[in-house]
């Protein structure tokens, strides 16, 4: 197990975009920037094979439409896992919209949309991935949003064989990001800069093909074990109830020879 206290020069590579990315206050702080010629991202140096992810992000304030944040675990070839969090740029005024995916064995298509209940431009807020063989657990401050259960009983593929490095980058999509694409990138606002600090993981490192939580049964049984307590469940309810915007498990449209099995079997995930 390992518990990291975000020192981003000791965890993370800076990948693309040139000066656009930064690691400031001596590893504390990280930024990523977006103008009219590029983007930018970085990576994880560790890759992780189950485990609680936090990392704090500020977004883009002000006039965002156009832009995508993304930040999320992914592992690497044609057959891989994903776990997706994607704020979608707005104009002045509008809420954020959080996007967010799972996919196993390359094949997504289980994305479920929300609003924020809060200004996410405005101060740092906490975003978190739990990732076990039972579930994945989407969360903000610690309230869960997302759910998506182990269901492989029912032919459900789940990420659970492949390890995943963590990414973050700022893109221009203003082609879809922002009302489906009637609103575009206005690059008199540029640059525009996300914030990271406080990245944290409670994970298992893997490396040479051997997981860190291998000679440590009790941890790996620990995180294995980890569950949505009442008091979570009643939260994720009320964000689905007041926040979900967006539910794969009910757009038949797109599904138009049947919902995905999980979605029938557990109802809205």
């Amino acid at each position: 197990m390992v518990a990291l206290g975000g020192n981003f020069n000791q965890d993370f590579v800076l990948t693309w975009g040139g000066d656009r990315a930064k690691i400031l206050n001596n590893g504390q702080l990280l930024t990523l920037s977006l103008d009219k010629i590029s983007g930018s991202g970085f990576q994880s140096k560790n890759e992780y094979f189950f485990g609680k992810i936090d990392m704090q992000i500020k977004l883009v304030p002000a006039n965002s439409a156009g832009t995508v944040t993304a930040y999320y675990l992914r592992s690497d070839g044609l057959m891989w896992d994903e776990i997706d969090f994607e704020f979608l740029g707005n104009l002045s005024g509008e809420p954020y919209v959080l996007h967010t995916n799972v996919y196993s064995q390359g094949k997504g298509d289980r994305e479920q949309q929300f609003y924020l209940w809060f200004n996410p431009t405005v101060a740092f807020h906490t975003y978190s991935v739990l990732w076990n063989s039972q579930h994945i657990i989407f969360s903000v401050d610690g309230t869960p949003l997302r759910e998506f259960k182990n269901m492989e009983l029912i032919g459900v593929p789940f990420p659970k064989k492949h390890p995943m490095r963590i990414y973050s980058s700022i893109w221009n999509a203003d082609d879809w990001a922002t009302r489906g694409g009637l609103v575009k990138t206005d690059w008199s606002k540029a640059p525009f800069t996300a914030s990271y600090r406080n990245f944290n993981a409670n994970a298992c490192i893997w490396g040479s093909g051997v997981s860190s939580c291998i000679s440590k049964l009790n941890n790996h049984a620990r995180l294995s074990a980890i569950e949505l307590d009442l008091k979570s469940k009643k939260r994720l309810a009320w964000v689905h109830k007041n926040f979900m915007i967006y539910n794969y498990c009910t757009d038949r449209k797109r599904f138009p020879q049947g919902l995905p099995p999980e979605c029938t079997a557990t109802g809205s995930l």
